[in-house]
């Protein structure tokens, strides 16, 4: 038999779709026996009579086979409550950065929590699903005792037709990725055997797709990225110019840019050795970081060389943040391996209209870099363009 192939991550050759679910057909037999389920083998009594759970699941993995959170979300949300016979669905997804979990997706028609925190204590079922890297069936919220679920954690219970649920811990790669919760069976019954397994199955996949779109995030971010600083890299600074200049031919306003050279880190790395230099480069990257707007994009530029894109700002306040630069670098060495190192910076600006070229630019405001750095270093010059010359 042909399988539908679903790329599943962290598995070295494609999972063939149809195994996984004629191995969960079986699961579902073998729990039959063992618990009396009432449907017949190979077909799931919420999606129709007859209907295998390949030709259920098929058209909803190939959904979530993609790059796309929304569409993976909506999937969730729309599709699998149909196959599982249940009212309500919401979809968390893990930062991993912070320990929240923030809803994507819901179809509840009241409020439910949009951001739940994994420090909480006591930790709530979501959180303890989360931890424990396993599915926590609730068939009384009531009345259940691992965890026992205290009113306190459940404010809106009562929004509820029955007291049932299903926490599914999304996981790909042994890592939690993300948050299923199911609640209110149709029709007042019970999740049995069958759910929990067709649920299991459907939060492999949908896990497998999260875990390859936030893998996709991540390269992108690298890409972008300088690797030790964090802060954009050389192709990103130009293509973030690109754009504010474009928005500046478009709706008006000049911009300002930034350059940024580290004084004497050659002597520093020769003196120390290049983690010294290193750690002298992402200390600075720190303090531009402080400097600067939200709005602002600061860049490494190339070894040990900054450019900051200052949007609609005029060149005394684009000064005002160099000067401050300038300053916090100076007012804070290191000390590496007990020997205390000063650092400073020379620094050139200026500001520009929509219609010069971005190599211009740097071109321009690095020349003024070059005078402060003739001018004896840690200090700030501006670049003035020769009369009757466009700027």
């Amino acid at each position: 038999m042909s399988g539908l192939k679903y790329p599943i991550q962290g598995i070295g050759e494609p999972v063939l779709l149809a195994q996984i679910a004629l191995n969960h057909e079986n699961n579902i037999s073998a729990k039959a026996m063992n618990q009396s389920c009432d449907s017949p083998k190979g077909s799931h009594k919420g999606s129709g009579a007859g209907v295998s759970l390949l030709e259920q699941v098929g058209p909803l993995a190939r959904q979530v086979n993609c790059l796309d959170i929304e569409r993976i979300a909506s999937a969730c949300i729309e599709k699998i409550p149909n196959l599982v016979g249940v009212r309500f669905a919401s979809l968390y997804i893990l930062d991993d950065t912070s320990n929240i979990l923030h809803l994507q997706r819901c179809n509840h028609p009241f409020l439910i929590n949009k951001i739940v925190s994994l420090n909480q204590n006591p930790p709530s079922p979501m959180v303890m699903a989360v931890k424990s890297k396993e599915l926590i069936l609730v068939g009384d919220i009531d009345t259940h005792e691992k965890p026992v679920i205290k009113r306190s954690q459940r404010p809106f219970a009562g929004n509820y037709k029955t007291k049932n649920c299903v926490i599914v811990p999304l996981i790909c790669q042994e890592r939690v990725v993300g948050v299923l919760n199911l609640a209110d069976k149709m029709e007042g019954g019970s999740f049995d055997c069958e759910d929990i397994a067709l649920i299991e199955l459907l939060g492999q996949l949908v896990g497998g797709s999260i875990g390859n779109v936030k893998l996709f995030e991540k390269i992108q971010r690298q890409a972008m990225t300088d690797g030790l600083t964090g802060l954009a890299n050389h192709r990103r600074f130009y293509e973030i110019l690109e754009r504010e200049l474009w928005r500046s031919r478009r709706y008006g306003g000049q911009i300002s840019v930034i350059m940024i050279d580290i004084d004497n880190l050659k002597k520093i790395n020769d003196a120390y050795g290049h983690r010294a230099g290193d750690k002298v480069i992402v200390e600075i990257s720190k303090k531009i970081r402080m400097c600067i707007r939200q709005v602002d994009t600061a860049a490494r530029y190339g070894g040990d060389e900054f450019a900051i894109i200052l949007p609609k700002t005029e060149l005394s306040d684009a000064l005002v943040a160099a000067e401050r630069m300038v300053d916090a670098v100076a007012h804070s060495p290191i000390t590496w391996r007990k020997e205390h190192i000063e650092l400073s910076i020379s620094v050139g600006l200026g500001q520009y209209d929509a219609d010069i070229s971005p190599e211009e630019i740097t071109s321009s405001s690095d020349k003024a870099l070059y005078m402060a750095k003739q001018a004896g270093k840690n200090t700030v010059r501006i670049f003035q363009p020769a009369k009757g010359r466009r700027q």
